[in-house]
């Protein structure tokens, strides 16, 4: 018998409201998404369609205005401030397209500044693990550089050690080669496919750029907060499957 791939992202009828002066603005539209452990997923769209704040969503920096989000199996959907921030600090890792690295920390305290929130871990424990991940992105030599002695494509592998120091479910990247160029970039999505490929890391990526939606194995089209198409990728082609809302719309035809 098959074994059940785990889910870490479950979206049910997940709709996100802002209020903008008297008015109500709907951001996002009843999702209904599911990504598995594994997978390797970019969501793209044009600006406005609601794909940053999928992602705040996805990471738990933003809850619902309705609906059921779990990460992990973790109800995040109503949880306090505090839980959330629990849940993204041992769940979820980040990579931004601006870096977001600390100037005064070198690159091995950057990749080590979200284990000083694991009380469970000591000073050697979390040493191995920031040396091990310094090691998987190739950065060993460069540990004790501050971030402006790192060209943009080093910068951005720190970010992906730190993202990956935790041993999160998810990484969550927002338009991770934006501030690369074209070969820089295109060595950051080769080292996150074989890092996903190796360890299993599931990614989620919110992009413009073709190159890391051809990378994917998985493509989330959003347009006006709605879920426009799924589609996976096999035998180096896309192929569409029904978004969840439009199966569930046909049950109720039936």
């Amino acid at each position: 018998m098959a074994q059940q791939v785990r889910k870490v992202v479950e979206m049910d009828g997940v709709s996100k409201e802002y209020a903008l002066g008297e008015h109500t603005v709907t951001a996002l539209h009843q999702l209904d998404l599911v990504v598995e452990e594994g997978a390797f997923v970019a969501i793209a769209g044009p600006s406005g369609s609601g794909k940053s704040t999928l992602l705040n969503l996805i990471g738990c920096i933003d809850r619902p205005s309705k609906g059921v989000i779990r990460i992990a199996g973790h109800d995040v959907s109503r949880r306090s401030a505090h839980d959330l921030a629990l849940i993204r600090a041992r769940n979820i890792g980040f990579v931004f397209q601006t870096f977001n690295l600390f100037p005064v920390l070198t690159a091995e305290e950057n990749v080590e500044y979200p284990l000083l929130q694991m009380d469970e871990l000591d000073k050697a424990e979390r040493h191995k693990r920031v040396a091990h991940f310094l090691n998987v992105v190739a950065l060993t030599k460069f540990a004790g550089h501050r971030p402006n002695q790192l060209s943009g494509g080093q910068r951005q592998r720190v970010a992906i050690a730190r993202a990956l120091v935790t041993q999160p479910d998810i990484v969550l990247a927002d338009e991770p080669t934006a501030n690369l160029d074209h070969k820089t970039g295109e060595g950051i999505l080769a080292l996150m496919r074989d890092i996903n490929r190796r360890f299993g890391t599931t990614f989620i990526f919110s992009t413009h750029d073709r190159k890391v939606i051809d990378a994917a194995d998985r493509l989330i089209g959003i347009e006006d907060g709605r879920i426009r198409y799924i589609a996976t990728k096999r035998d180096g082609r896309w192929h569409p499957v029904r978004p969840p809302q439009a199966q569930a719309a046909e049950r109720t035809a039936q």
